[in-house]
């Protein structure tokens, strides 16, 4: 069972890998900005408008796409707390909430740096 755990984690690892040389291609080819036949310069202006407005949304994606892992991570830790201290005081039940709760701020605030980004755009 080891040596089948073992696989699939090395599995999963290339799968992650994979993924994250695709966006780093992704990324690379939307910030390039240029076009091969942009002959006018309204088409410049726009391709260089486009550029800019790209930055602002792939800004908020990744400070949506980090505070939500962040978030992710530390409710998995101060949830896993929570249950133990619950299982052995439940009246501690209403202090692991909102310890809880304040991990998934995290996200919250997220959120709301790509709402304001999303807007700039």
């Amino acid at each position: 069972m080891t040596g089948l755990r073992k696989a699939a984690m090395y599995a999963m690892t290339g799968i992650g890998v994979v993924i994250l040389i695709g966006a780093i291609i992704v990324l690379v080819a939307a910030l390039d900005g240029g076009t091969a036949s942009a002959a006018a310069t309204s088409a410049a202006a726009a391709a260089s408008a486009s550029g800019r407005n790209s930055g602002a949304l792939l800004g908020a994606g990744i400070a949506v796409a980090g505070s939500t892992i962040g978030a992710g991570i530390a409710i998995a830790y101060t949830g896993a707390a929570a249950l133990a201290a619950i299982s052995e005081r439940p009246e501690t039940f209403g202090r692991a909430m909102v310890i809880v709760g304040l991990a998934e701020g995290i996200a919250i605030y997220g959120l709301i740096i790509g709402i304001l980004l999303i807007g700039k755009a």
